[in-house]
């Protein structure tokens, strides 16, 4: 039978589901992006070569695959040509394995410089955003002055459109925010050349995914970003500015939710974040930065250092709560190799009292206290295992205290940057 899996952030994003989406690639016939742009950074190492992805699927890298990005992605015709390039040069023809969804809204470049534009003058107040523009896009799109991707099959009314919209944003970025003007020309010129290489790969993406639902393919949903970067059940406001949590995947794509049978959330075996905004668990020790420079914590996109703490078990609790998750993808048990205890967030203490799932608001979660527990480490490595039995036994106890704590089953455990390096307990097609 069929399935049809979601994988997604359990965390605030970066915690490594590009190889897991590489890995699952091989038992499905499509990948589908469904939010986000190319502020995601999805990095897949095969045979030491390592490609980072960041609007196209992680499944373009498999021939025989059908990637799909859908409408509710917000879509850069720069960023994506950049890396249809960048795969060509490595003898992966992206048009042979590349749809698009005509109702993707597109992401131009009056909407970086906006992006930029707000978050200096924000200052110390700034969001942390990757400045490439994603939120003015998706307020655009919210707004409904956006410009979609089928757009760009009547050039005349594009035209006319961008016009009205270029204005605009030209009038608040020269009266608002005080930076010079953008050239028209210069950028219509720009987008109508994209235009060439993105109208061929046009398609009613839902309708395609319903053929695959009623062929009997397996299709996989890939997220960017994390749960706690969605733009309702995140940090708000230091968040993204799309859904990011399971329900994204019908949303964002148009396949019906009552087709999906298996969420698939990715979590470190500790915690990271990027940018601004609450960290209960953060480590400004050394233990923080041992963790950062174990685990090479920088964003894929940005290169920006990430903030690094300790595994948060309340946070999680919110996670599997917030995308029904069915089984857990443990990534970078390496990086924990070597240390002699380790500790793991079960709960805060929050006004006098102890709770054990992260509180909804911004201002409660800024005043947890984490309370830890503390477990054994262990100093074999777990480098590269290919098995549950090859781990040392104290590797074994804390993902097997992950799962009774979360009272959720860990399916696959990453050791290592290779597509390889991934102990499969559970297998989500099987």
């Amino acid at each position: 039978m069929a399935k049809n899996v979601v994988i997604l952030g359990a965390q605030w994003g970066d915690e490594g589901k590009g190889k897991l989406v590489d890995l699952l690639t091989d038992h499905v016939k499509a990948v589908v992006r469904f939010q986000g742009g190319h502020n995601a950074g999805h990095t897949v190492v095969v045979n030491g070569k390592k490609t980072i992805l960041h609007l196209l699927p992680s499944g373009i890298l498999h021939d025989g695959v059908v990637n799909y990005i859908a409408s509710g992605v917000v879509l850069s015709p720069e960023a994506l040509i950049t890396e249809i390039n960048g795969l060509k040069e490595q003898g992966i023809d992206v048009a042979k394995r590349l749809y698009i969804s005509d109702a993707c809204n597109l992401l131009l470049p009056y909407h970086g410089a906006i992006d930029k534009a707000r978050e200096l003058a924000l200052g110390d107040n700034a969001i942390g955003t990757t400045r490439r523009g994603i939120g003015p896009a998706y307020v655009d799109k919210a707004a409904r002055a956006g410009l979609r991707a089928g757009d760009l099959i009547q050039i005349e009314s594009f035209i006319d459109k961008f016009t009205a919209i270029f204005e605009y944003h030209n009038f608040i970025l020269q009266n608002y925010y005080g930076v010079p003007a953008l050239d028209f020309k210069q950028m219509l010129d720009e987008v109508l050349s994209s235009a060439e290489v993105i109208r061929p790969l046009l398609i009613d993406v839902p309708v395609k995914l319903n053929e695959h639902y009623k062929n009997g393919d397996n299709v996989l949903f890939e997220g960017a970003q994390g749960t706690f970067l969605d733009i309702d059940h995140g940090t708000y406001p230091f968040v993204t500015s799309s859904n990011t949590v399971a329900g994204a995947a019908s949303v964002g794509s148009g396949f019906g939710p009552l087709y999906l049978d298996y969420v698939l959330g990715v979590t470190k075996v500790y915690a990271t974040r990027v940018g601004s905004g609450p960290f209960p668990t953060e480590l400004k020790d050394d233990v923080g930065a041992r963790l950062a420079e174990r685990g090479n914590e920088f964003g894929a996109t940005t290169g920006r250092p990430r903030r690094c703490g300790w595994l948060d078990i309340a946070l999680l609790r919110r996670s599997v709560l917030l995308n029904s998750i069915t089984a857990l993808g443990i990534t970078k048990l390496d990086v924990l190799d070597g240390m002699e205890k380790i500790k793991i967030c079960v709960g805060y203490k929050l006004n006098e009292k102890n709770i054990t799932i992260s509180p909804s608001t911004l201002r409660d979660l800024k005043a947890c206290e984490p309370i830890y527990e503390e477990l054994p480490g262990w100093t074999e490595s777990t480098f590269g295992a290919k098995s549950f039995d090859e781990l040392p036994k104290a590797a074994k106890d804390y993902i097997k205290r992950i799962e009774e704590l979360l009272q959720i089953r860990v399916a696959l455990v990453a050791t290592g940057q290779e597509r390889d390096d991934i102990i499969i307990i559970e297998h989500p097609f099987d």
